[in-house]
């Protein structure tokens, strides 16, 4: 019997799509030649579990997972059938821990076998659990420490702005400084000079006071020896001599208080005090007269001519006193020799 070259594709096409799909399946993990039992699981969320993810009891591989549904109805928990050798005994209360496979944020279903209870059938439901995986860990250890170096990078914010201010303050004074200097250098150069003068005469008043202490040195010493000499006088004639005087000055105070004499009677009689001090008012301005119009009391001439008065002068000054002193000049040369 003959088969046409179209029956022959045909049946080469299917060969080699059964042969690319259980080739898949098998690179997967899939085993076509051995017999497999089913477990189902609801987790409320899968974290990245994908389909063909391993299963293991204790860190060896014992299946894998097969298939991953969502259940709408149930608020959207995924269902997850697991794929398990036929050797392995899955007891009643299993639990199917969702965990990370490594570094790389794989993920993987390991099995707790309780002991003690009675072989789980197949397709039984395990009970769902997870564990911190280390991406959890991390997280729940990152984010605080991030919030802390939010904090910080807050208040370094705030010190670095506080350091700008400062900068800019700095910056001023460190301008007001130089101009400072700059003023103070110049005033230096200009006042060189006089500094160095200055300099010279504090430098001649030192080689001064040096020469003044060596003259001072033998003065020193004879007033030494004066103070030795007083210490070898009588004291006792000196105390006496020092008593008799102020026994003599409290007589003339005692005279003094009694009116004796004339400090007495200026302390003490009220009119010859005004009359000295009408006497000395008149003085002062017999003297303020004399200085103002000198051509009053002195005249002097070449050429012998009398000097005219001035209008209401008179050749006699009268000043009226308490004690009515009358002071009197005499003539002018020039009306003598008229």
């Amino acid at each position: 019997m003959n088969v046409s070259r179209e029956i022959k594709v045909g049946l080469l096409a299917v060969g080699a799509l059964l042969m690319l799909y259980f080739g898949f399946n098998f690179l997967k993990g899939s085993d076509f030649f051995s017999s497999t039992k089913k477990y189902t699981v609801t987790y409320s969320s899968i974290d990245g579990l994908t389909t063909s993810n391993p299963v293991r009891i204790n860190g060896l591989t014992v299946g894998q997972v097969k298939s991953i549904e969502i259940l709408q109805n149930q608020n959207n928990r995924l269902l997850v059938t697991l794929e398990l050798e036929k050797d392995i005994r899955v007891t009643q209360g299993t639990r199917a821990v969702l965990g990370d496979d490594g570094l790389l944020g794989g993920k993987v279903i390991q099995l707790a076998i309780k002991s003690g209870t009675p072989v789980l059938d197949d397709g039984g439901q395990l009970i769902a659990a997870k564990e911190k995986g280390l991406t959890t860990l991390v997280r729940e250890k990152t984010i605080p420490v991030l919030d802390n170096v939010d904090s910080l990078t807050y208040q370094l914010n705030k010190i670095v702005k506080q350091f700008d201010q400062t900068g800019i303050v700095l910056n001023k004074t460190l301008t007001s400084a130089d101009a400072a200097l700059g003023t103070l250098d110049l005033t230096i150069a200009e006042n060189r000079a006089g500094l160095q003068a200055t300099l010279a005469n504090v430098n001649r008043l030192s080689a001064s006071l040096i020469e003044t202490e060596r003259k001072l040195n033998p003065i020193l010493a004879k007033t030494d020896n004066l103070i030795d000499s007083l210490q070898g006088l009588q004291l006792k004639q000196t105390l006496a001599s020092v008593n008799r005087t102020v026994g003599n000055l409290q007589g003339i105070l005692a005279n003094i208080e009694k009116g004796e004499g004339s400090i007495g009677k200026l302390n003490t009689d009220a009119s010859f005090y005004r009359n000295v001090n009408a006497t000395t008012m008149s003085l002062e301005r017999l003297l303020r007269d004399f200085r103002e119009n000198p051509k009053r009391y002195v005249h002097f001439s070449l050429f012998g001519r009398k000097n005219k008065k001035l209008p209401g002068e008179t050749d006699t000054l009268f000043i009226a006193t308490p004690a009515e002193l009358i002071i009197t000049t005499p003539a002018t040369k020039a009306d003598s020799t008229q």
